[in-house]
């Protein structure tokens, strides 16, 4: 692996004593968490995100060379290598230069051109190839036999051979590639007889865009509209442009025959073998880009809901809200320990109310009860609502549900409550999200979560990849109660994984619990490379020794000794200390062991040891609005964001509908990525743009809500009616109607086309954006 550090640097433009530094710890054993933590000194304190683009580019590299390997000694075995191809691997520099070097080599079945040169027309070919004035027919007649009977056959059969030297000429295809790359425009059309049907994907009845614009969403819509039967697809530069090209090369315009029929070849080549082939590469490609934005967009969202607000230990009464079934509630001390049961009706207007009031007053004194948390799904603003009438004081949250249902069906939670309905486990879950959303969250498998774009569409086993990457990173920036934690979050710690976990757990409760670090040596199988890995990130509290609850590791307790024996303090007197701490000369400690990112990390620790970096819990508030129905165009509402995609942010202002913030309405200033303006479970503040009741849809717009002088980030007594900006209209000479801010976005890309095709200008040529 060493030897693709120089490539590494210059790529990711960082230092090859950097890059050596990071393949070396990889090698050795360690993980990205602790490598960017606690090995800031060798690497020269490069975070997770560069260590993480180091091991996926030598990755690559291993692969390609590889590959490249492969490719060689296949070429050498069948005989053909020859120092000029030699020369071409190489130089090459991609998988897709490799793969053209080789297709001529390549075992493939039989062509047609294989069959013209067992045949016997390969000289034929050849012969064509030159474009001098002959004879066709006559030279034709020499190669007829029992299996080729006219010269019509023989000439086909010549053309088949060219055909094939032009499709495996790696010059060529690279040529041809770069046009692709350029000028290949992704074309998709509703298939007809499924327009009813696939409705879903009107905005792609009759699209184009160049290849080397198209955003991810829209490519993911248009394949997953093809491969569910609705939509044709194709990606195509101009096929004159594409074919002058080839020309230009090959053709020879002499006027002699065999011009002519090598012109009709390199048509041949074209449509039969070149333009199929690279197609196929660019589909392949685009999919695989608009799968790594995707996938991107999804680990991002996922990293800020773990990283959520913890509300902490409290004293909990959760309800999985209900209507016919009722709402399930639970009790839950500050460890997130279930203690009672119970089942209110609170949607009826019968004495059933009068009872969940009753029930809810004697279960908040009988339990000292600290806090609400409340299902935000089905019936969950209306429980809100009822727990709020009661004026008993306390803080109530909605807490958003998503996948706890998947939870409670899990063998997760068979296992923690054997003896508890699904109904139970899930309003379980709901009220540890408050208390911790990293500690649940990692519970559930993350594309149950609902945050992301198309992330069924992906490539799952890249989309695992990437999201275990990011729950790793985010357990171990928080850290663990190594006493308090599930074995499903102790398997994401840095080193553990799923069978120490286990180990671990068992363990603790075989010894009461760990009073030190250290005594994670005793765990069964737990090494001293995992104990390494892992003891930076677990924390205990009150323990032995006061750093075991901070996140020096402790390989640098000697470190912290040594500077509370110079300062005359015990370590427990440091700790906190910021005076003390401030006067501490950082230079004056550093050895071969510590430099000088390692000391300034653990001053900085010191200062507030093991403190969370997770924000603090916010209250929300929505407005008066419970059904779509109850909103209507212009009125400023608060919300919160729930989930972020490229193409926008979706808000959820109280009602069932998350409503669309187009990234167009997100700002005053062009972005291209939302995450520029809001995170996810940000508060804002949006105005109703348009609601449609039919197809369940609300669009919203931030940039405007502040516009008319509501603050992004404030709470809202009640929604404001505002008259919508003219802007957002679309005229045409008769009337004037609204659109959709991703329908206004598609008429733009259909008046596009046609102003690149011709088609429908005087149709849409009617109206104009104001």
């Amino acid at each position: 692996m060493l030897e693709f550090a120089q490539p590494i640097a210059s790529k990711l433009n960082i230092r090859p004593a950097q890059v050596e530094s990071v393949l070396t710890l990889l090698q050795e054993g360690s993980t990205i968490p602790f490598i960017a933590r606690y090995r800031k000194d060798k690497t020269g304190a490069l975070d997770e995100v560069q260590i993480q683009s180091i091991q996926d580019e030598a990755k690559f590299l291993k692969e390609f060379t590889e590959r490249k390997a492969f490719v060689e000694n296949a070429i050498t075995e069948q005989g053909k290598m020859t120092p000029a191809l030699e020369e071409k691997l190489a130089k090459a520099t991609t998988l897709a230069e490799i793969e053209d070097i080789y297709l001529p080599y390549k075992p493939k079945r039989k062509t047609k051109a294989q069959a013209a040169r067992e045949a016997g027309l390969e000289p034929l070919g050849l012969l064509l190839f030159e474009q001098t004035d002959m004879d066709l027919e006559a030279e034709a007649t020499k190669y007829l036999s029992d299996t080729i009977t006219t010269t019509d056959q023989a000439l086909q059969g010549a053309r088949d051979i060219i055909s094939e030297m032009i499709n495996e000429d790696a010059e060529t295809r690279a040529e041809v590639r770069r046009l692709f790359e350029n000028e290949a425009v992704l074309i998709s059309t509703v298939i007809a007889g499924k327009e009813t049907e696939g409705a879903k994907f009107k905005d792609y009845f009759e699209f184009s865009e160049l290849i080397s614009k198209i955003p991810s969403h829209r490519i993911l819509a248009v394949l997953r509209g093809f491969l569910e039967g609705f939509l044709r697809m194709s990606i195509n530069p101009s096929e004159e442009v594409a074919l002058a090209t080839l020309e230009d090369k090959y053709y020879k315009p002499n006027g002699t025959e065999a011009s002519l029929q090598v012109k009709k070849a390199i048509r041949d080549t074209y449509r039969r073998l070149l333009q199929p082939s690279l197609e196929t590469e660019f589909r392949t490609q685009l999919k695989q880009q608009a799968d790594e934005e995707a996938i991107t967009v999804f680990a991002e969202n996922l990293r800020q809901l773990l990283l959520s607000s913890p509300l902490g230990s409290k004293r909990m009464l959760a309800i999985d809200p209900g209507y016919r079934t009722g709402c399930k509630v639970v009790i839950l001390d500050e460890k997130g320990d279930l203690l009672t049961t119970d089942l209110i009706y609170v949607h009826e207007k019968n004495h059933r109310l009068t009872a969940a009031e009753n029930t809810i007053r004697a279960l908040v004194q009988q339990y000292d009860i600290q806090v609400f948390a409340i299902g935000d799904g089905t019936a969950g603003r209306e429980t809100d609502q009822f727990i709020r009438t009661l004026n008993l004081g306390l803080p109530v949250f909605l807490v958003n549900e998503d996948g706890a249902s998947i939870y409670s069906a899990s063998e997760i939670a068979r296992e923690e409550f054997p003896d508890q309905d699904l109904t139970i486990r899930g309003a379980v879950s709901i009220g540890r999200r408050l208390m911790d959303p990293l500690a649940e969250l990692v519970k559930i498998d993350p594309k149950s979560i609902g945050v992301g774009q198309y992330q069924h569409d992906v490539n799952q086993f890249r989309l695992k990849e990437k999201l275990d990457q990011t729950v790793i990173s985010c357990v171990n920036a928080v850290g663990v109660n190594l006493n308090t934690a599930s074995k499903h979050l102790l398997s994401y710690v840095s080193g553990i994984g799923p069978s120490l976990a286990e180990n671990i757990i068992r363990h603790r409760t075989e010894v009461g619990g760990f009073s030190t670090r250290k005594q994670l040596l005793e765990v069964p199988r737990l090494g001293g490379k995992a104990f390494e890995q892992c003891a930076g990130f677990m924390r205990i509290k009150k323990g032995a020794n006061p750093l075991d609850a901070s996140a020096v590791h402790p390989e640098a307790y000697a470190l912290v000794e040594a500077m509370a024996k110079d300062l005359q303090v015990s370590v427990g007197e440091l700790i906190g200390n910021e005076p003390l701490i401030k006067s501490i000369d950082p230079k004056k400690y550093i050895t071969e062991a510590f430099g000088e990112h390692t000391i300034k990390d653990v001053l900085i620790e010191l200062k507030k040891p093991g403190l969370d970096p997770r924000s603090e819990i916010e209250q929300f508030e929505y407005a008066n609005i419970y059904k779509i129905e109850d909103v209507s165009i212009g009125m400023v509402v608060p919300g919160i964001v729930t989930n972020i995609t490229r193409f926008g942010v979706f808000v959820d202002i109280g009602v069932k509908q998350d409503g669309l913030v187009h990234v167009s309405e997100l700002a005053n200033r062009y972005i291209t990525d939302p995450n520029e303006v809001v995170k996810l479970n940000d508060k804002v503040k949006v105005k109703v743009m348009e609601v449609d009741i039919q197809r369940s849809r609300i669009g919203l717009s931030i940039r405007q809500a502040e516009e008319n002088g509501s603050p992004s980030n404030g709470s809202s007594k009640g929604p404001q009616k505002e008259e919508i900006r003219p802007e957002q209209k679309i005229k045409s000479p008769n009337k004037t109607f609204l659109l959709w801010p991703w329908e206004m976005h598609s008429l733009c890309l259909k008046r596009n086309s046609a102003n690149r095709t011709g088609k429908n200008k005087k149709h849409l040529s009617r109206y104009r954006l104001s």
